[in-house]
């Protein structure tokens, strides 16, 4: 992204009222474990590591949400 980073979108999104809870999965090429904790320690409810199985990717947003969902 042009303008700003992940993280910093993250943050934004938080600070939008009706936005604190929603759940937020970061795409990212940058996932080693290191960054994946990173990201996990913001709030993210889950990392997709890029490149991902396009057929696979529906089933695990599903799959994401429902674990969400539960929270």
């Amino acid at each position: 992204m042009p303008d700003q980073d992940g993280p910093e979108t993250f943050r934004r999104l938080r600070q939008i009222a009706g936005m604190e809870a929603v759940p937020i999965v970061f795409m990212t090429a940058q996932a080693m474990p290191a960054d994946v904790a990173r990201l996990e320690s913001l709030g993210a409810c889950s990392v997709i590591a890029k490149p991902f199985d396009p057929t696979a990717l529906a089933d695990r947003v599903q799959a994401i949400w429902d674990t969400a969902v539960r929270r």
